[in-house]
């Protein structure tokens, strides 16, 4: 089997041919809002609800131009809500993957129609071919995408993360917030690239939906360390922000140390919930593993 470092660099790069496939071309009336889309979308992130895809779709033989779609609408929905995050009327920041927001490098309108046309855009991408085998799957497919983006997701999770400023929150309220904010669409990735291939048994899903909640939120504990302890330059987006926003975040409630800890037992947690998966569980474990030792 190909090394994970490879796999993970095949899988950003064949991501990356495929947005610029699927977004609409800069020179294509409205050029200006097709340019902001695809300066979003392009040329950054460490694409990795792309890469989760993938290595769910490893578990159930899936074709990889599926999940190449797949991939592609999860990772439209994702540029969105960071353009969205990054505005003046969320979290006001001036820096993302490295180069100016959206907003700052066109203007707050553009910003904000960026966003709505990269959701839409999205879901077009996994209505305008196969997904899956059965069409009916491929709705419930479609469906599960919508509801991990909306007001009982991603949209939610941000809902109770501004409410939370300023307040300290309990573990579980935390993880209430996180599991919505920044877990529904990890953990959609995983469940998604599976139904892209033959079908599992609802305990091996069950089993991966659990996998991808707790991915969902080690990804989060495992920031919030790196926004505490990174500088700038690293992350690609301003250090320090959250808790010069005032935000409740594992490193606030827990320390450093302890979300140290955390992170390890939730991965732990993932890695053995995967074990009888065998090989073809291999990349989201090796993935699992990334996730808790990365450094931006």
């Amino acid at each position: 089997m190909t090394a994970f470092s490879q796999w993970m660099a095949d899988i950003q790069q064949r991501t990356e041919s495929a947005l610029d496939r699927a977004l609409p071309a800069a020179d294509i009336a409205p050029a200006r809002l097709h340019e902001a889309m695809r300066y979003a979308v392009l040329g950054g992130g460490k694409r990795v609800r792309p890469l989760l895809v993938h290595a769910g779709g490893q578990l159930s033989g899936a074709e990889p131009e599926r999940l190449d779609r797949v991939s592609c609408a999860l990772e439209m929905i994702h540029a969105y809500s960071l353009v969205h995050d990054d505005m003046p009327c969320m979290d006001d920041d001036v820096l993302r993957r490295g180069k100016p927001t959206v907003h700052v490098q066109f203007d707050e309108a553009t910003a904000l129609l960026v966003g709505d046309a990269l959701q839409t855009q999205a879901f077009q991408h996994v209505a305008d071919a196969p997904i899956a085998d059965d069409p009916r799957r491929q709705i419930a497919m479609i469906r599960q995408l919508a509801q991990a983006t909306g007001s009982r997701g991603m949209a939610g999770g941000q809902a109770i993360d501004l409410a939370a400023i300023g307040q300290q929150l309990s573990l579980a309220e935390l993880e209430f917030m996180h599991i919505h904010k920044t877990g529904a669409l990890i953990r959609a990735s995983i469940n998604l690239g599976v139904q892209c291939g033959r079908t599992l048994t609802d305990e091996q899903m069950a089993t991966l939906d659990h996998v991808g909640k707790v991915i969902g939120l080690l990804f989060q504990v495992v920031d919030d360390i790196l926004d505490a302890e990174a500088d700038t330059a690293t992350l690609g987006k301003t250090a320090g922000k959250d808790a010069a926003n005032d935000k409740p975040t594992y490193v606030s409630l827990l320390g450093v140390t302890r979300a140290r800890q955390l992170a390890e037992e939730m991965c732990q947690d993932a890695l053995d919930r995967l074990a009888p998966f065998g090989d073809a569980g291999q990349r989201l474990a090796e993935l699992t593993r990334f996730i808790v030792r990365r450094q931006f």
